[in-house]
């Protein structure tokens, strides 16, 4: 069905641009006369360009640069240069592309805005585009995409994968809700992959791709990204069947004529900006990440407080999660997580995924009374007869999740079978097991192994972060500082005190499995990096 929309839609559209092609039109490479003495400069993406910029800046990677909110930043034009029309027409000509790249008192105004009035953001957008680009040239060649298209994610969102514009167009590419499906995009209250940078951008190809096929120039392709072919089409047919841009731009929706301008100042900038003595901000996103196919329900914070990755960093890696769950009941879906910490979440996952099940994902939600107006709650019950009871002592680092994964038991049954509330259990607390008796023997003797044998018993290395905590790390000098922990703090919180320390440090050096383990009082070594 989908592919029968598409190619109806391309089949309309391409007749009616072959019916009113002009064979005598020519493209404008340089000044339009006919604007020069009526250029409106009141046409602006400003608005949208700001609106994307403001949720940028909470995006946990530029918020931890610590920068003042560039909107309202004080700019220093000391030391901006400015060029003579010669210089920027020579400059656009220069760069290697099959978009045409036209300059005007159009184009010259969003470069001033760019280089002059944005430029706090434009260096935050520099230093974001050092993530995002290697993806964009990665997905667009494959479908023979210009790769100077990827700008268009300058205009349309400010790199800011959540943007939202007023007409509900989201995400990096700023899909609709009609494209966004057309296009194979899954949309609902619990994910929107307009918001998955990846699976977004692989949609923009196509709709790119078959928009060309349609209009045979790219600039026209960059107007009805924006406005749709629909709008394109009417401005053709208002102009007598001109099929160049500057030629149809005042029959253009006025909130689109600015788009095509501002690609060809954002196309500009990005090859141009050490000229005008911008550099990119040092966002720390990390360029190198894992991809993990996961096909059972699991909530984010699971993951940040078993594996240690920040959570914020977990929303910007995986912004199409629009409630933090990730809903892998009939299908698998990817998470992204920063290659530092893949082994442990491998390492960890059996612990990852049963962290905190019944409050992520309480049971007692799925079943509601009518005659109570009550949870009705499923609890588990003690084995019958054909089980035997184990019981295991717990050991200095030891979880919950360790133990029901040498046992094979959930943490639900762990947690119901001892009395046991908010996973916390303590060195020297004896647990009581439950199994049946032909298989009770395999498991009689994980009382007295080691971390080591237990994890081998399980075919599981030892977890990372246990692993490293008694080994000397040659990253660290000098004497240890002791730290108290004290209330509302968390590991992170606690390590943006220190040079160079990160949470994963802390949790090494203090043998720390569970960063919900940490409480007030709690003293911690502390090693700051030189």
């Amino acid at each position: 069905m989908k592919e029968f929309l598409i190619a109806g839609m391309l089949f309309m559209t391409i007749t009616f641009v072959k019916a009113n092609k002009n064979p005598n039109d020519t493209t404008s490479m340089m000044f339009q006369d006919s604007l020069i003495s009526n250029v409106d400069l009141n046409d602006s993406v400003e608005s949208n360009f700001d609106d994307n910029m403001d949720s940028m800046m909470n995006m946990y990677d530029v918020e931890q640069q610590a920068y003042v909110n560039p909107i309202q930043a004080l700019i220093d034009t000391s030391n901006v240069p400015d060029f003579p029309d010669s210089i920027y027409i020579q400059r656009l000509a220069a760069i290697p592309t099959v978009v045409n790249l036209s300059y005007n008192p159009i184009v010259k105004r969003y470069i001033d805005v760019y280089t002059k009035k944005k430029r706090p953001i434009v260096e935050v957008m520099l230093g974001l585009s050092q993530h995002y680009f290697p993806v964009f040239d990665d997905i667009f060649d494959s479908y023979d995409v210009p790769n100077e298209m990827k700008y268009m994610s300058i205009i349309e969102s400010a790199l800011n994968p959540r943007a939202c514009s007023r007409t509900r167009a989201v995400g990096l590419w700023q899909f609709m809700y009609g494209t966004g499906r057309l296009y194979g995009l899954e949309i609902n209250s619990v994910v929107d992959e307009r918001l998955d940078p990846i699976k977004s951008t692989y949609a923009a190809a196509k709709y790119v791709k078959d928009l060309y096929s349609v209009y045979k120039d790219w600039i026209l392709v960059i107007a009805a990204y924006n406005c749709g072919p629909g709008n394109v089409n009417k401005a053709i047919r208002r102009s007598g069947g001109k099929t160049n841009y500057w030629d149809i731009y005042y029959y253009l929706p006025r909130e689109t004529r600015g788009h095509v301008p501002a690609f060809i100042a954002a196309t500009y900038v990005m090859n141009y900006y050490k000229e005008h003595n911008l550099s990119a901000a040092t966002v720390e996103m990390p360029l190198a990440f894992d991809t993990i196919h996961i096909n059972k329900q699991l909530h984010l914070q699971q993951v940040a407080e078993v594996v240690g990755v920040p959570l914020q960093q977990l929303r910007d890696l995986n912004p199409q999660y629009r409630r933090d769950i990730i809903p892998a009941i009939n299908k698998t879906y990817v998470l992204s997580i920063p290659t530092a910490y893949t082994n442990s979440f491998i390492d960890c996952e059996h612990s990852v995924f049963t962290y905190k099940d019944s409050i992520f994902f309480n049971p007692a939600r799925l079943v509601l009374s009518p005659a109570s107006k009550s949870h009705v709650y499923f609890t588990p019950e003690l084995p019958g007869p054909d089980y035997t009871k184990l019981t295991y002592t717990v050991k200095a680092g030891d979880n919950l999740g360790f133990v029901s994964n040498w046992y094979d038991v959930s943490i639900t049954d762990l947690r119901y079978w001892n009395d046991i509330h908010r996973n916390v259990i303590r060195a020297g607390q004896r647990l009581a097991i439950y199994k049946r008796k032909a298989k009770a023997d395999r498991y009689k003797d994980i009382d007295n192994m080691t971390l080591e044998q237990k994890q081998a018993f399980t075919g599981k290395p030892v977890p990372t972060l246990q692993a490293q905590s008694t080994v000397q790390n040659s990253n660290y000098s000098g004497e240890y500082v002791v730290y108290t922990v004290k209330s509302g703090d968390s590991l992170w919180d606690i390590a943006k005190k220190f040079p160079g320390v990160t949470g994963n440090d802390i949790m090494q050096l203090n043998n720390i499995t569970n960063v919900s383990l940490i409480k007030p009082g709690q003293q911690l070594k502390i090693k700051p990096k030189i």
